[in-house]
């Protein structure tokens, strides 16, 4: 049998020149994206102004665009634009890197157009953005002096209005190739621009001014890159309390060796500050949590290891712990006891965690840390209370008890399954056809003691309460009858 032709450049050179030029030329009839690329090598074989030519007439298109693109266009519009970096990069970059950063920012520029011409909710054609700003931190260390000093301000021009944050990003990636006496003078540009300004919105709340924002933003990270904490606090200070991270600011200051300082910024708590509630929360009665508490606790009680309190670093870690039944707050109280005393406080946590009523968030704790018997009896306890609806939790959670804890795996496939029969969820039939028949095979290895302890009907029971119960849905049982 003779082997497959790999694509090489040595094998296509084989065809000779005639039999690829016939090739690119059909290939350029099919595909519009092609046919750009090979004009731009076309072009590049004239030289860089040739190119620069191409590419602009390309971005003037761009940019007078006006009409909205259809969901069905969207592949071949995120193409066009990925040919335009391409040939950027390609053709332009290695014969001159400052005509392409030119067009790499004049590029980037068109994103605000571009996005309210096309529903992006993929983050497809965003991606095309990304990538380009990320070639700017290629493209600037083969800038000459002159070039590299003219950087910040090409950046800020193209993209000082950006309400995406893309004059942020393209600093970020450029940074660390700018001279200290070029980032200083950058700064200086920038102080005036990043002063607070009161602006009203038509809502009566402070309106985002994308100009202000960025250039405080990257005012800071000019000072971090320059290693001065005090300018990027003192900054920091001047924002609006909503804009300030004060537990970035601690981190900073903790990692200077300045933890006093550290420990009053980590015990800032902005006014409103983001909560977040887990599926885990929803199940157990809506308890929502700090968005940022686990990461608090653990900065405050490292900030207090520092200052030399153990005590209170500990009974930080343990409250984090105990509230919010958090891994890894009892993970690092048990690493800071001494020798011998994390079994006492092991047996304290568990005991902990089997009496919380968010029995949700105590069977993920048991899980996750893993003590996966204490897991099986908190469900064999609470064998009535586990809700099918939050199938993101018991799915899982059957999976993970399968093999040593078939009681407690029957006991939440049993809920998942009645809620799907009792919502009619046709979409989910499938899953539920899954659970009668993993059901099926768990029941070989149950203790029929337990089974009865429990008040549990036997498999052949429950499944004959079913087809009673729900023998109708005859979609679910032809499913559950291939199986």
């Amino acid at each position: 049998m003779a082997r497959a032709t790999t694509l090489t450049i040595e094998s296509l050179k084989d065809l000779g020149l005639d039999k690829l030029a016939a090739l690119a030329l059909d290939q350029c009839g099919r595909d519009a994206a092609f046919k750009k690329l090979v004009k731009a090598a076309l072009a590049g074989a004239k030289g860089p102004e040739a190119v620069a030519k191409l590419i602009d007439k390309r971005l003037d298109g761009l940019a007078r665009a006006k009409s909205f693109v259809d969901w069905n266009k969207e592949r071949a519009f995120r193409d066009d634009l990925q040919v335009i970096v391409d040939t950027i990069m390609s053709e332009l970059a290695p014969a001159s890197p400052p005509l392409a950063l030119d067009r790499i920012l004049r590029f980037v520029g068109t994103h605000s157009g571009v996005f309210n011409r096309i529903d992006d909710s993929g983050g497809r054609i965003q991606a095309v953005y990304h990538q380009a700003i990320e070639q700017i931190g290629l493209l600037a260390p083969q800038l000459g002096a002159e070039d590299l000093e003219r950087l910040p301000e090409r950046m800020q021009a193209a993209l000082i209005d950006s309400e995406h944050g893309y004059l942020i990003d393209a600093a970020q990636v450029a940074l660390p190739n700018l001279p200290d006496n070029v980032l200083k003078r950058w700064d200086k540009t920038l102080t005036p621009l990043a002063e607070p300004k009161a602006k009203k919105s038509g809502r009566g709340g402070f309106g985002f001014d994308p100009v202000e924002h960025q250039a405080s933003e990257i005012r800071q990270l000019i000072a971090l890159r320059l290693g001065d904490i005090d300018t990027l606090i003192a900054i920091e200070e001047s924002l609006p309390e909503h804009r300030q991270e004060p537990l970035a600011v601690a981190e900073l200051l903790l990692s200077a060796g300045r933890a006093a300082e550290a420990l009053v910024w980590a015990r800032k708590n902005p006014k409103g500050g983001l909560k977040v509630m887990r599926m885990t929360d929803m199940a157990d009665g809506g308890m929502a949590l700090a968005f940022d508490a686990g990461r608090r606790a653990e900065l405050e009680a490292g900030i207090l290891d520092a200052l030399g309190d153990k005590d209170a670093a500990q009974a930080l870690r343990w409250k984090q712990f105990e509230t919010a039944l958090d891994p890894g707050a009892l993970g690092a109280y048990i690493a800071a006891l001494g020798d011998f005393e994390e079994f006492e406080a092991l047996d304290r946590a568990f005991a902990h965690v089997m009496s919380v009523k968010q029995i949700y968030r105590a069977l993920q704790f048991l899980a996750a840390w893993p003590r996966l018997d204490l897991a099986a009896a908190l469900v064999e306890r609470e064998a009535t209370q586990w809700d099918g609806a939050y199938w993101e939790i018991l799915s899982e959670m059957a999976e993970t008890l399968e093999n040593d804890h078939p009681l407690a795996a029957t006991i939440l496939y049993r809920a998942l399954l009645d809620d799907i029969l009792a919502r009619a969820r046709s979409s989910a039939y499938g899953h539920g056809a899954r659970h009668l028949a993993q059901l099926g095979v768990l029941a070989k290895r149950l203790d029929a003691d337990a089974v009865a302890r429990l008040g549990l009907e036997t498999h052949t029971a429950y499944e004959l309460g079913l087809k009673k119960t729900h023998g109708r849905k005859s979609a679910f049982w032809s499913r559950a009858e291939k199986r």
